[in-house]
């Protein structure tokens, strides 16, 4: 059973149910313990549990790939409900030379429908920019202008009209009218691709130490004892804004070589980015382009992992299909991530978290009143399904190539956020009261550090995620700042 670090608290069935899912090994979970804090992250939704869970789990497979490499026990994980409540909004917390980074564009939010709200993504341009057209607003139009072109549309009309015009709006609904047959949905979805012989990665010892996470000596301080987990493994990240590069962010963290690679012609936010970009590479790579192709088969050629996080089918026309992928590299670990699940009527639309908290019924619960009445929909006390999904999504490449090193043959990972929302609305039972204000009140500061960089001063949330340290100033933080979107060559380190 998983346990809580300082109480006899009871099996933690939101851990053993996502680490069933991961595919490990039961008898593990005895090896996870948490140390509480109270008021980390309030909401009707059991959103701490969420959060925990997966940050426990990815820290479990963490340990698991480092014993299976170093070839000893697998060692004991303490996961820290503080860091977990930090990281888990840490864009609030990101400060670049001082300056508060803005989380939602003033188009982005809800809105009055003439029967019930609308909740709009219009963070990028081009976003925007659709929204308006598909409303028959001038380009200049602004929230006012917005808000009554939406008030006498009904808001499922909206959806559907900014959906064909390539722009992002859902209607909010109540738990259980959702189009989303969020009843179908796994929370991950894995297949192993063949078998053959054993694919070991390179040797990395590491010592016998606990896992813990803790704060940590100093903003940029490296692995004081042996070699991280992922060491030596090359992540090819094809991912944006929050989830896949989460994902990415902790398999940099634990010794991985990640590569990010954008299409120059697809704007990305540098806020986002200062906030996911920590101990990864950017490069720009024109897929259309046969030379942009070529430089991404070469990668491919000794990658290890692909994460991908567009929608389903968005990259197949570049040859980077789960299927054609693993045709030509055989042992290849292929991760992909959307919005809406993989199948069904939703499964092409673009999406983000904010959109699924509105379409699954999320918004509807946490509202402080309710919304048929002319109440506002509420919101999760961070983008929950972002950053759960990326951990979750971290644990299982991480399972899958400690898997690898047995078996030998591919890995196909399929995420979505719709998913992760499922999994919060039915499958994880809300904490006890008395559990819920166990520990002390929840304190960000210990898990924030600072940072100079090329894009400034940084100040950032520590990584929850535990794994050995040497010393009791806690795990080491990520090998390098974030660094310019697009500034580093297409090349393995």
């Amino acid at each position: 059973m998983t346990r809580n670090d300082t109480s006899d608290a009871p099996p933690d069935a939101a851990t053993t149910h996502a680490w069933t899912a991961l595919g490990g090994d039961p008898a593990l979970l005895e090896r996870v313990a948490y140390r509480p804090v109270s008021g980390g992250l309030p909401a009707r939704l059991p959103v701490a549990e969420l959060a925990r869970a997966t940050v426990g789990v990815c820290s479990l497979a963490a340990a698991e790939l480092g014993a299976r490499r170093s070839g000893g026990a697998v060692p004991a994980v303490r996961v820290d409900e503080g860091a977990v409540a930090t990281a888990f909004v840490s864009e609030r917390h990101l400060r670049i030379d001082g300056r508060k980074p803005t989380s939602f564009a003033p188009l982005s939010g809800f809105w009055r429908a003439a029967d019930g709200w609308v909740r709009t993504h219009a963070n990028y341009p081009h976003h925007r920019a659709r929204l308006l057209t598909a409303l028959g607003l001038p380009a200049h139009s602004g929230p006012d202008d917005l808000a009554a072109a939406l008030a006498v549309r009904p808001a499922r009309a909206v959806q559907e009209t900014v959906y064909a015009a390539g722009g992002l709006a859902v209607a909010v609904v109540r738990p259980g009218e959702s189009e989303i047959p969020l009843a179908g949905l796994p929370l991950i979805e894995s297949r192993r691709i063949g078998e053959g012989a054993a694919r070991p990665l390179p040797e990395a010892p590491l010592p016998a130490h606990g896992l813990t996470s803790g704060p940590m000596s100093g903003p940029t301080s490296g692995p004081t004892n042996g070699v991280l987990p992922a060491s030596g493994v090359r992540v090819l990240d094809l991912t944006r804004v929050i989830a896949g590069p989460v994902a990415t962010r902790t398999l940099a963290l634990l010794g991985a070589d990640v590569l990010r690679v954008d299409s120059p012609r697809l704007p990305e936010d540098p806020d986002a980015h200062a906030d996911t970009g920590f101990g990864k590479r950017s490069t720009a790579l024109d897929l259309g382009a046969p030379e942009g192709r070529r430089t991404v088969e070469a990668l491919l050629a000794d990658a290890d992992v692909v994460i991908t996080g567009y929608r389903p089918g968005a990259l197949d026309r570049f040859g980077l299909a789960p299927d054609a992928l693993l045709e030509r590299h055989p042992g290849l670990i292929v991760a992909q991530l959307c919005a809406w699940g993989w199948s069904g009527p939703w499964a092409g639309r673009r999406g983000f978290d904010s959109l699924v908290q509105a379409a699954t019924g999320i918004a509807a619960i946490e509202a402080d009143a309710d919304p048929d009445a002319g109440g506002r929909p509420g919101v999760l006390p961070a983008q929950a399904l972002d950053h759960g999904t990326g951990y979750l999504l971290a644990a299982a490449v991480l399972r899958a190539l400690t898997e690898r090193q047995e078996t030998g043959g591919g890995c196909h990972l399929r995420f979505s956020l719709a998913g992760t929302a499922s999994w919060l609305m039915r499958g994880i039972a809300q904490a006890p009261l008395g559990r819920r204000a166990d520990g002390p009140a929840h304190d960000p500061a210990p898990w924030l550090a600072e940072t100079a960089s090329d894009l400034g001063n940084l100040r950032y949330a520590r990584s929850p995620v535990g794994f050995p340290v040497g010393s009791p100033g806690g795990p080491p933080d990520w090998s390098r700042p974030p660094g310019r979107l697009g500034a580093d060559e297409p090349r393995w380190l």
